[in-house]
């Protein structure tokens, strides 16, 4: 025997143990989003009465956590298993899935792009839907009150909008103390003050407009999002671009790892 040995195609070690660690992290991290949304509904009772899934009228911010948990927690398990028992089925699952994920996101912002008349009357119609229901949701209210104080905004286009709701409209039918007010997030805020008066925007649309400026954000959140989004667009930009290149390197490393597999086993 000459003592020279054959020496076929071999799979990357280096592929496959980066493709599996990067997964694992996917996977728990899919698992804790999925966690806090099954605690969170849990809490508010909807476990115990899955019919009430229905009854809010505006988005409840837990289906957020459920929605990305669930494809964080599929991507996750294929791109780990599939990686690590070297199986090219659950590495094609994940290329494909990662694939459409990244053909919606360019979809959506080419269509963002081009109908932003439309995406604007729709995140307009969004809000003041999500207005109506703001007692409904301790989430949704807590998302709405983040939202007005983040941005510095109340209501989609100016504080009228909280018309809307039962409880702040300025109808004379209307009984509740908070009449013709808006929540405690449209006021603006005295830096010397520790403590947060929830009362402050009690009878706030009462007053002139020149006065209302004094106590409480008159822009609207659609315009003041449309600011941000201006100031802040080289940012913005930058995640999107980086997120899109993780998906590209993902797909491609994938597709690597089961050419080396296909290639090793037919080498059988």
């Amino acid at each position: 025997m000459s003592g020279k040995h054959y020496k076929g195609p071999e799979v990357s070690c280096c592929i496959k143990y980066f493709i599996f660690g990067f997964n694992v992290i996917f996977w728990f991290l899919g698992i804790a989003f999925l966690g806090i949304g099954l605690w969170a509904w849990n809490e508010k009772g909807v476990l115990s009465n899955i019919s009430s899934i229905t009854d809010l009228g505006g988005f409840d911010p837990v289906w957020l956590f459920l929605v990305v948990g669930g494809v964080m927690f599929i991507l996750g398990f294929a791109g780990c298993i599939g990686a690590l028992r070297e199986n090219t089925f659950l590495l094609k699952f994940f290329s494909v899935f990662l694939g459409i994920i990244f053909f919606l996101e360019l979809t959506a912002g080419v269509l963002a792009f081009v109908f932003k008349d439309w995406i604007k009357d729709q995140l307009y119609f969004f809000i003041n839907n999500n207005i109506r229901a703001y007692r409904d949701d301790i989430d949704l209210q807590n998302l709405i009150d983040f939202t007005q104080e983040y941005w510095q905004c109340c209501g989609a286009f100016g504080a009228d909008d909280w018309n809307l709701n039962i409880y702040f409209n300025c109808t004379d039918t209307n009984a509740s103390r908070e009449r013709c007010g808006v929540p405690f997030s449209c006021c603006t805020k005295d830096p010397a003050e520790d403590v947060i008066n929830t009362q402050c925007g009690y009878d706030a649309r009462q007053k002139p407009e020149v006065d209302q400026q004094i106590v409480i954000y008159t822009k609207g959140c659609v315009p003041q999002f449309e600011k941000w989004l201006q100031e802040n667009l080289t940012i913005v930009a930058g995640i999107f671009i980086g997120i899109a290149l993780l998906q590209i390197f993902g797909i491609c490393l994938a597709q690597n790892l089961v050419s080396d597999i296909e290639a090793v086993r037919a080498s059988w």
